[in-house]
């Protein structure tokens, strides 16, 4: 048999106040309504020996809140990687005293809906709608009945919720700035897009902003990227490909590889032909996947900042819900998180004889 609940009625017993006292001192108002200190201490030293716990349900009624957000996603929670977004998530509810409800769609937008509606029935306070990849979507309807913000994803159409992303243009400048601090000025190849800003995947906006950002810094030294080969798929597989393609009559100094599998397989490809990683070809990447701190030399890469990402989206999910005149048209703000640079052993100063 489990054991009895303790209520508030057996913390005023215990202290021998009223209930309306023990709740008055338990919600932080009993100074407010000049109830003296002796009273309150023996209501918190009761409450402590009994181990109360306010009941949530109530709490809920008496404020208007649930002290609870929703967090649905299309693969995040099982992804490892995207996964530490999550944990941010849950940290930073968690330091507010606020359950973190998860649920994941699997990219199937019949389930995003019964998993809003379902967050919605349970009126949560907010709901953070996430993405494991950067990318734009099409806000599902009703999304914003409730305080809302999106985490690694765009609106399509002019919204009012905010956006958290990674700052990949930023990331894309900290990329180029390696390559120039090392010293290299000529055959700098890009693996994945470009060199033009429109030779990218279909609907990646990582690609695109990470495109703006390593051209800006290269161009304001005036240094023209040699060539970008294009990547629909960022796996290892098409880096392989992609490289191999490049080195049929090519000597590179620098490959910028638009993630990390994509430089696993262009470590392979140079490895086939004799080259090696730095003292041939210098090679910087983004991401900062576990390969890159597995493979050798190690990778330096642009992390992506999952669980920072995580915690700003409750944070600004928390503005948004202490909001009294909340947004309902036009275009919110977007928030970019920084991304550190993983200094490891992939680039070194150009090799002499390189062309």
């Amino acid at each position: 048999m489990s054991p009895r609940r303790v209520t508030l009625a057996d913390v005023a017993n215990a202290a021998g106040v009223s209930k309306a006292s023990a709740s008055l001192v338990l919600s932080g108002r009993g100074r407010e309504l000049r109830i003296s200190q002796e009273v309150e201490q023996r209501v918190l030293r009761a409450a402590e020996e009994l181990r109360y716990r306010p009941n949530a349900v109530s709490v809920g009624l008496r404020t208007g809140t649930s002290r609870t957000i929703g967090f649905v996603s299309d693969t995040v929670a099982t992804s490892r990687l995207a996964g530490d977004m999550i944990k941010g998530a849950l940290e930073a509810a968690r330091e507010r005293g606020v359950m973190l409800f998860i649920g994941e769609t699997e990219g199937d937008p019949d389930l995003e809906s019964g998993l809003l509606h379902a967050m919605h029935d349970r009126q949560v306070d907010g709901i953070i709608l996430a993405s494991m990849y950067t990318r734009t979507i099409k806000l599902p309807k009703d999304i914003a009945i409730a305080p809302a913000v999106l985490l690694n994803a765009l609106p399509k159409q002019p919204s009012p919720l905010p956006s958290i992303l990674p700052d990949e243009v930023e990331a894309g400048r900290a990329a180029a700035r390696v390559l120039l601090d090392a010293g290299h000025r000529d055959g700098i190849h890009l693996i994945g897009a470009g060199p033009g800003i429109r030779n990218v995947p279909a609907q990646s906006v990582a690609a695109v902003e990470r495109l703006v950002g390593i051209r800006e810094v290269l161009a304001e030294a005036g240094i023209k990227i040699a060539s970008g080969r294009v990547c629909r798929d960022w796996q290892p597989e098409e880096g392989l490909a992609a490289t191999r393609a490049l080195l049929d009559g090519t000597r590179p100094q620098a490959l910028i590889c638009l993630n990390d599998r994509l430089a696993l397989g262009a470590y392979q490809a140079l490895s086939d032909v004799g080259l090696s990683v730095p003292a041939d070809v210098s090679v910087v990447s983004f991401d900062d996947h576990p390969i890159a701190s597995w493979i050798r030399p190690k990778l330096t890469t642009v992390a992506l900042p999952h669980y920072e990402l995580g915690r700003k989206a409750v944070d600004v999910l928390f503005e948004e819900i202490g909001r009294k005149d909340r947004q309902t048209e036009g275009t919110a703000e977007v928030h970019r998180v920084p991304m550190p640079v993983r200094l490891r052993e992939s680039v070194a100063p150009p090799a002499r004889d390189g062309r």
